[in-house]
């Protein structure tokens, strides 16, 4: 959950950065005076001088450093790319009918039956379920939010004994590994008199 939001707020600033440095240099290329922290001062100044861009002409590192940083930048951003693209969530189930032949079970199904039949336990008061894995082997993660006067180990042996089996079972799945985040709503402390 946390990692979206990061991915989001990470794309947004470096979205925010290359507008306003590329409006800068749109404004400024068409006739607008220059921002106070531009490095040049008008629309007819160059982005890098002759003696700028000859400077490490002759120096035998330079080149190749560039073209590594470079590199390296795109990799990043190849990775980060591929980070925010990859499905996390699984879309089937692959259950076993005994024909040979199998089923699909839609994910989001079996995710909805699971947290719906945990928010039926007693003292939850609100869950949310993510199926992940491969379609022969799901795994399932959960993050449970307690009422302030429950036993976490007793939800938790309620949801892997009932509502986990119960998915489990309904699946045909020979396992169904789980990862339970819990934690507890937040409340107003109470007065004592």
């Amino acid at each position: 959950m946390r990692r979206g939001t990061v991915n989001r707020v990470l794309l947004g600033l470096v979205g925010l950065l290359l507008l306003a440095v590329g409006g800068a240099v749109l404004a400024v290329g068409l006739g607008a005076p220059p921002p106070r922290w531009w490095l040049h001062t008008g629309p007819h100044d160059v982005l890098l001088s002759t003696a700028e861009r000859t400077r490490w002409r002759d120096a035998g590192w330079w080149w190749p450093t560039v073209i590594a940083a470079l590199a390296l930048l795109v990799l990043l951003a190849l990775w980060w790319l591929t980070a925010i693209l990859r499905r996390r969530r699984l879309t089937e189930v692959l259950v076993d009918t005994g024909d040979g032949e199998g089923a699909l079970l839609r994910g989001k199904a079996l995710e909805t039956a699971l947290a719906g039949d945990t928010a039926l336990q007693q003292g939850v008061s609100h869950t949310e379920t993510l199926l992940t894995g491969r379609r022969t082997t799901p795994a399932v993660r959960a993050w449970l939010r307690l009422e302030p006067d429950v036993d976490p180990g007793t939800a938790l042996r309620d949801f892997t004994d009932q509502s986990l089996t119960h998915a489990r079972e309904s699946a045909g799945l020979a396992s169904l590994p789980a990862e339970v985040r819990l934690g507890a709503v937040k409340h107003r402390a109470e007065r004592v008199t």
